[in-house]
């Protein structure tokens, strides 16, 4: 079982990471199932209380009710945090990615203030080409993502 602490020292490992934290699927196709091949999924976070939503290919990567799953986003998937092309490297070389069950690549195209809820939180809209992703919470957690910029997302079951 992660303890914080350990959740903390594993994400200062990985430098390459924008955030790191471990979310539960609360809902799969909360407004019904639009495509054959992907769902979406409502999730809530264990360490900093994101709320989310992510569309995800459902015949490469299967998510049920209850499962709970580690997600990562960065620029690069380096492990030395040199930014990279943008593309599948077939050097060989480890990377972030070896870590991960499932990775997408896609572009942050929406960042903004929601105060709907009495407190300040932010919502950060991310496509990977044509499956998006809504991520909200406390500004200090998101600041490192930036509008327009390409980020990966990363996923492997815990």
């Amino acid at each position: 079982m992660w303890r914080r602490c350990d959740f903390l020292d594993a994400m200062s490992t990985l430098g390459s990471l924008i955030i790191e934290d471990v979310f539960e699927v609360q809902e799969v196709d909360p407004d019904g199932k639009k495509f054959q091949k992907v769902s979406r999924f409502h999730c809530k976070s264990d360490y900093f209380e994101f709320e989310m939503w992510l569309d995800v290919n459902v015949d490469i990567y299967p998510l049920m009710t209850h499962d709970k799953f580690n997600l990562g986003l960065a620029y690069t998937l380096s492990l030395d945090g040199t930014l990279d092309e943008g593309y599948y490297d077939q050097s060989k070389q480890a990377t972030l990615a070896d870590k991960y069950e499932y990775v997408m690549y896609g572009k942050l195209y929406k960042y903004q203030e929601d105060t709907t809820s009495g407190q300040l939180r932010v919502e950060v809209y991310i496509s990977f080409g044509g499956l998006l992703m809504l991520l909200k919470g406390d500004p200090s957690h998101l600041e490192g993502l930036k509008l327009d910029s390409r980020v990966y997302l990363l996923m492997r079951k815990v």
